[in-house]
């Protein structure tokens, strides 16, 4: 009998749900919730009741027999740090994700939603490459400031699928690979893979700047910015993150808009897209020397790799280091549903959560 397997993403203002048959998407869909119903949760965990039933209402309207499942996968949330691949969720990860997350977010809504619908189906729930992964050796631990050591925070559901669909394209295992990804979205981020772990990251705060990040800036000047009295705490950070990057020069952080610029001849346009072209090369380059050089192949994906004048510029600087693989989009809801399928097929296992 074939796998169909439900996967689940919540996000700030939607839900995405997917339905997959073995490696084939039945159907895809974003569930949209009202801003004005959402802002009523003094906390995102208090939504879980709401998020549940707009889930379960659009597979009844798509007719589909949640009977039918085989298992279902959520978005993993702000955890303590976890491994990467497959946890099964279970009632120590729901006592985190309800009671005392790491950060509120909506993705701590995934398991939690995945376990109720699988519970009342009597089939396994699961996360796969939650957002809280951390497999860095010790020595990336280090940031020159023992009281900021450095954890991951990375795009680690598509950065580590994409890495391992490159490897598989290169007739390889993802285990017996280095590469480099990197993650090219609102945020940008990279991390480096060897030999099935990823070992060391530059986060989107510590590297590239990206559409409406500002990435890694002078440390010095940003102090003195923080404590001039000009701008409060919720300004700059919205300088930060949501304001930052071409956003902050351009005035948009839609990289569409930025190329018809750069097409009808906007030079600065052209100056500021190119430059974030080049962070995200010297990021690359980096992480190279993590692994003496000895990368197998580079991938870069995430939704503004579809961008040819971006990438373009990208490969023309690190060809040299290894193979480039492009493989654009987000693709978090085919990691999802493919991470659970090896699982149930046997290829993988589930790591147990203790807390």
């Amino acid at each position: 009998m074939a796998y169909k397997i439900l996967a689940i993403n919540p996000g700030s203002t939607s839900t995405k749900i997917a339905l997959y048959e073995e490696d084939k998407e039945l159907f895809t869909e974003t569930l949209s919730h009202d801003i004005v119903e959402l802002e009523k949760y003094e906390h995102v965990q208090d939504q879980f009741l709401m998020r549940k039933k707009v889930v379960e209402s659009a597979l009844v309207t798509r007719g589909f027999d949640i009977h039918e499942l085989s298992a279902v996968v959520g978005r993993g949330g702000m955890l303590p740090p976890v491994k990467s691949g497959a946890y099964e969720v279970n009632e120590a990860m729901l006592d985190i994700l309800k009671n005392r997350p790491a950060l509120e977010h909506a993705s701590n809504l995934g398991a939690i939603i995945a376990y109720e619908i699988a519970s009342r189906v009597g089939v396994k729930a699961y996360i796969y490459d939650s957002v809280r992964v951390d497999e860095l050796q010790d020595i990336a631990r280090i940031s020159g400031m023992p009281v900021i050591p450095r954890t991951s925070t990375v795009h680690t559901l598509n950065s580590r699928a994409m890495a391992m669909k490159a490897a598989a394209s290169y007739n390889k295992r993802y285990q017996d690979v280095n590469c480099i990804v990197a993650h090219l979205g609102g945020g940008i981020s990279l991390s480096v893979h060897a030999k099935g772990q990823m070992i060391d990251i530059i986060s989107d705060d510590e590297g590239p700047f990206s559409p409406e990040r500002a990435g890694r800036v002078p440390c010095k000047q940003l102090i003195d910015l923080c404590f001039s009295g000009d701008y409060d705490k919720r300004t700059t950070h919205k300088m930060l993150r949501g304001n930052g990057g071409l956003k902050a020069y351009l005035g948009t952080h839609d990289a569409r808009v930025v190329e018809k610029r750069i097409a009808e001849g906007d030079a600065e346009a052209k100056r500021v897209y190119e430059a974030m072209a080049y962070q995200v090369a010297k990021g690359i380059g980096e992480l190279a020397t993590v692994v003496d050089g000895e990368v197998d192949y580079i991938v870069l994906t995430g939704g503004i790799a579809y961008s040819k004048i971006l990438t373009d510029w990208i490969v023309k600087r690190v060809k040299f280091i290894a193979p480039i693989a492009l493989l654009p989009g987000e693709n978090e809801m085919e990691s999802l549903a493919n991470g659970t399928l090896r699982v149930l097929r046997g290829e993988e296992s589930a790591h147990v959560f203790e807390g």
